[in-house]
């Protein structure tokens, strides 16, 4: 039976940030059921006995796609035809650093083998995330399964009828499949903004869009929806707000924050700013390198928020970012 994932998170031993990462090639196996192919760590290997996406190091003189074709033909005995990248994951063991490039598997000739010995499983999409996996290897599922864009609604300015036609539109037209209800401050708690996000739940619901609300854990559980977590309420929580069965987020700013939100068991953050925003044009963004390098001490999926859109997730996801987050860019 497969390792639960989920699991308590510890202090771990910080290594030197100069230290060169390891750069670690792994593909996305699929079958004709839409299987997907992990193999499992032998004994004597660091973390051994954890599930891991198949592939190996990348060696001097090779390209990323020379190392993952030979290390797939090593490992499984088949050889393939690369596909598209999904995402590159930086990620910090208490011993070493390393990025994890991954690239979905097109195609393969020959049948796959465990030839290191290894033990190998055909796992559902929906039973992924119940395997338990290296650091590295957890934001993949993440990419695998959820949305590459979070919406974060504008606040109602007395259009109610309006508001919620543009967030038809997100929804629909924009293909938005995980929201985020952001009431005006002043307005967040009266009756008439909870029958707004009450009517927007049911869009979103009806669009089977994952559906959040700003702040407001008493109205989650009303109306059975998640909560996306302020930064200034994390460090007032010692628990998580909601059920495993609602969605859990957080926005978050610095290591500390991201550290916190994964305690709390959140299903995933939003950090930023990666860019100035025209709400905030004078207050510069951390730009990619600094998002990465935060990124590094995490396993939850981390959306990258200030300044982009749609046309920035592939950029993001070479960063290690779930996709991106916004207002403007999303809202259209």
């Amino acid at each position: 039976m497969p390792l639960r994932q989920r699991q308590e998170v510890q202090a771990l031993p910080r290594t030197d940030r100069l230290t060169d990462p390891i750069h670690v090639l792994a593909g996305v196996i699929t079958d004709a059921r839409g299987r997907v192919l992990l193999a499992r760590r032998t004994e004597g290997r660091d973390l051994a006995g954890l599930w891991e996406f198949p592939g190996g190091k990348r060696e001097p003189g090779e390209s990323a796609e020379q190392a993952l074709a030979r290390e797939l033909e090593e490992e499984l005995g088949i050889r393939v035809e690369l596909g598209a990248p999904l995402i590159t994951v930086p990620h910090r063991y208490p011993h070493k650093r390393l990025r994890l490039d991954v690239r979905r598997i097109a195609g393969w000739d020959g049948t796959v083998k465990g030839l290191d010995g290894q033990a190998l499983a055909w796992v559902p999409r929906s039973k992924l995330a119940s395997y338990a996996m290296p650091g590295a290897d957890r934001p993949v599922v993440a990419a695998l399964l959820q949305p590459d864009r979070y919406l974060v609604t504008p606040a109602p300015t007395g259009d109610a009828a309006g508001w919620l036609a543009g967030l038809g539109r997100a929804l629909h037209a924009g293909g938005v499949a995980r929201a985020q209800l952001r009431g005006a401050g002043e307005d967040a708690g009266t009756g008439e903004w909870r029958a707004l996000a009450r009517d927007a739940a049911s869009l979103c619901k009806a669009a089977r869009a994952e559906v959040l609300v700003n702040s407001d854990v008493a109205l989650a559980r009303e109306l059975r929806i998640g909560v996306h977590l302020k930064s200034s309420q994390l460090a007032g929580l010692a628990q998580r707000p909601l059920p495993a069965t609602l969605p859990v987020a957080a926005s978050c700013h610095d290591g500390a924050d991201l550290r916190h939100a994964e305690r709390l068991r959140c299903d995933f953050a939003v950090l930023g700013p990666v860019r100035p925003t025209p709400s905030h044009p004078d207050a510069p963004g951390i730009g990619w390198d600094a998002f990465e390098a935060l990124r590094e001490d995490s396993t939850l999926p981390v959306y990258a928020i200030g300044g982009l859109g749609p046309a920035d997730v592939e950029e993001a996801r070479r960063h290690g970012a779930q996709g991106v987050a916004g207002i403007r860019g999303l809202w259209g």
